[in-house]
C-alpha cells in the first residue's frame, strides 16, 4: 500500500508547487496593466523590472500552466485506472466540470479576468471521452493538438492589423494603459469596465484560437505521461535527472531567443505571432517538463515540505485565495496599489501570500478531509455532502 500513497503525495507536491509557482506569473497581472506580461517596456515602475520580467518569463510564465494541465489529465487517467469510467462516473465528471465552469465564470467576471478554471473545465469535458486510449495515442494526439495553437497564430498574423487589434493583452497604447490603471484603482463597479470585456475575450476568441488547443493537448499528454509512469513517479531517478537536464537545457535557450527577438523587433505583435510564439510555446513545454522532473527528484529526497503538499491537497481553494488576497492588495476595493508596485515589490507580495497559503493549508488539512472549495465541488459531483471534518480515527495525511 505504501507505493500508491507515495504517488498520491507526489501529485500533491506537484500541485502545491504549481499553485505557488503560478502566482509568480499571475501577480504581474494583478498588479500592472495587461501588456506588461509580454512587453516589459509597456509599464515600468522600477529599474529592476526588465530583469525580473525576463527571469519570470524564462522560468515560470507558461510552465506552471503546463504542469497543471498535465496533472489534470493525469487525474482523469487515475479515475479511469480505478475503474471509474462507467456511466455514473461520466455523469459525475461532467457535473464536476459544470460546477468548475460556473465557479470559473464567477471568478473571472466578479473578481479577476485572468481565471483559468473556465478553460480547464471546457477542456476537461472535451478530452474525457478519450481517457481509455492507449498511452502512445494519448501522447501523440496530445502533441498534435498542442501544435495547432501556434499554427493558428501564424494564420491569424497574416490576416492583417484588424485581426491583431482584438488582443487587448498586447495593446500598450498609453491611453489604454491609463484606462486600465484608473479602472483597477477604482471601486468594484469601475473595475468591471475592464474586467468583463477582458474576461469575455478570454472565453471566446482566445479560447477558440489558443487556450482550448493548448490546454486540451496538455491534458491528453498528461494522461499518456501518467500511463507510462512519468507523472506516476515510477521512472528511475536517472531518467528524471535526464528529463530535468533536457527540459531546462533545451527550453531556456529557446525562451531567451524568443525574448531577444521580441526586444529586437520592438515587442511587435505580428512578429511574435509569426515567429516568437513558436519559441515561447515549445520552450514552455520543455521547461515545464523540466520542473516536473525536478520536483519529483526533490520529493524523492524528502526536500518538498509537507506544507507544499498541503497546498496541493487544497489547490483549488488556494488558487482562489490568492486572487482574493492579491486583489485586496492591488485593487481599489482594497489598498489600491495597482500600477504603483514594481516587479521586485510584487515578488514580496507573492512571498507574503505564500506564507498565508502554506500556514492556512497546513492548519486545514490537519483538521479537514478536503479543502473548502473542493468540498463544494465534491457535493456538485456526487449530489450529496461528504464529511468535512476529520474524525479521531482518520489520519490527517
Amino acid at each position: 500500500m505504501s507505493a500508491p500513497v507515495s504517488r498520491i503525495a507526489l501529485l500533491d507536491a506537484l500541485r502545491g508547487a504549481g499553485i505557488l509557482g503560478i502566482l509568480v506569473v499571475h501577480v504581474q497581472l494583478f498588479a500592472m496593466p495587461m501588456p506588461v506580461r509580454h512587453d516589459p517596456t509597456a509599464y515600468v515602475v522600477s529599474g529592476a523590472d526588465p530583469t525580473v520580467w525576463l527571469a519570470v518569463r524564462v522560468l515560470a510564465d507558461g510552465k506552471f500552466l503546463t504542469l497543471f494541465a498535465l496533472l489534470f489529465g493525469a487525474g482523469i487517467a487515475i479515475q479511469a485506472a480505478r475503474g471509474n469510467g462507467g456511466r455514473g462516473a461520466t455523469a459525475a465528471h461532467y457535473r464536476r466540470t459544470a460546477a468548475l465552469l460556473a465557479l470559473g465564470l464567477l471568478h473571472a467576471y466578479l473578481l479577476w479576468y485572468g481565471d483559468m478554471l473556465v478553460t480547464f473545465a471546457v477542456c476537461a469535458a472535451l478530452v474525457f471521452p478519450h481517457r481509455d486510449r492507449a498511452p502512445g495515442w494519448l501522447i501523440g494526439t496530445g502533441l498534435a493538438v498542442l501544435a495547432v495553437a501556434p499554427l493558428l497564430s501564424v494564420a491569424l498574423a497574416w490576416d492583417g492589423p484588424e485581426v491583431l487589434a482584438v488582443s487587448g493583452a498586447w495593446s500598450a497604447a498609453p491611453e489604454a494603459v491609463t484606462r486600465e490603471v484608473t479602472a483597477y484603482r477604482g471601486g468594484w463597479l469601475l473595475q468591471q469596465a475592464h474586467r468583463a470585456p477582458t474576461a469575455f475575450e478570454a472565453h471566446t476568441s482566445y479560447l477558440a484560437f489558443h487556450g482550448a488547443w493548448e490546454t486540451s493537448g496538455l491534458m491528453l499528454l498528461g494522461m499518456g505521461l501518467f500511463r507510462v509512469g512519468l507523472l506516476a513517479g515510477r521512472w528511475p531517478t536517472r531518467r528524471y535527472a535526464a528529463l530535468a537536464a533536457a527540459g531546462f537545457g533545451a527550453g531556456i535557450p529557446l525562451l531567451l531567443l524568443g525574448a531577444r527577438r521580441s526586444a529586437a523587433h520592438g515587442w511587435d505583435l505580428r512578429d511574435h505571432m509569426l515567429v516568437g510564439i513558436h519559441l515561447d510555446y515549445w520552450g514552455n513545454l520543455l521547461v515545464g517538463l523540466g520542473w516536473v522532473a525536478a520536483i519529483v527528484l526533490l520529493h524523492r529526497r524528502g526536500l518538498v515540505p509537507r506544507a507544499v503538499e498541503a497546498v496541493g491537497r487544497t489547490a483549488l481553494s488556494n488558487y482562489l485565495l490568492a486572487s482574493v488576497l492579491c486583489t485586496a492588495v492591488f485593487y481599489g476595493h482594497g489598498l489600491g496599489l495597482f500600477g504603483s508596485v514594481g516587479r521586485l515589490g510584487q515578488l514580496g507580495v507573492v512571498a507574503a501570500v505564500w506564507t498565508v497559503q502554506l500556514a492556512a493549508a497546513s492548519w486545514w488539512v490537519a483538521r479537514f478531509s478536503v479543502g473548502p472549495v473542493e468540498w463544494v465541488l465534491r457535493w456538485a459531483m456526487h449530489g450529496r455532502t461528504t464529511p468535512l471534518r476529520l474524525t479521531a480515527a482518520e489520519p490527517a495525511a
